[in-house]
């Protein structure tokens, strides 16, 4: 690889990297929110939605997009490894019940595969 190339290529993982934080960050940030009560958390969810639509605008303008696939059902061919996929059978029917990490695509494809837990769909 050229130095040129490597470098852009160390720029796009460091920004990746910094988006997946980020997203961790926002999921944490967003659950402490939750438990204030209605007239304290208002300004805290704003500021949150602010914070990830300006990490979205980021991401977007370098053609990358964080992708959450929370609550969709589970196909092996998902962009996703599943921590907990060998405590199911071959005919369950799953869920990806939590998104560990998010799936990152890019302007050529997939840049990186997130990580999910998945869920039994009860019958």
């Amino acid at each position: 690889m050229t130095q040129a190339i490597e470098g852009k290529y160390q720029m796009e993982q460091s920004l990746i990297d910094i988006a997946i934080e980020s997203w961790r960050f926002s999921r944490l940030f967003g659950k402490v929110v939750s438990k204030l009560d209605a007239g304290e958390s208002g300004r805290y969810i704003n500021q949150l939605r602010y914070f990830q639509k300006k990490v979205e605008e980021n991401l977007d303008s370098t053609g990358l997009k964080l992708v959450n696939v929370e609550g969709q059902p589970y196909d092996v061919g998902m962009a996703a490894s599943a921590l907990n996929l060998s405590d199911f059978g071959p005919e369950d029917v799953l869920f990806v019940d939590q998104m560990l990490e998010p799936i990152i695509m890019g302007p050529t494809g997939l840049r990186r595969q997130g990580t999910v837990m998945l869920r039994k769909v009860q019958a």
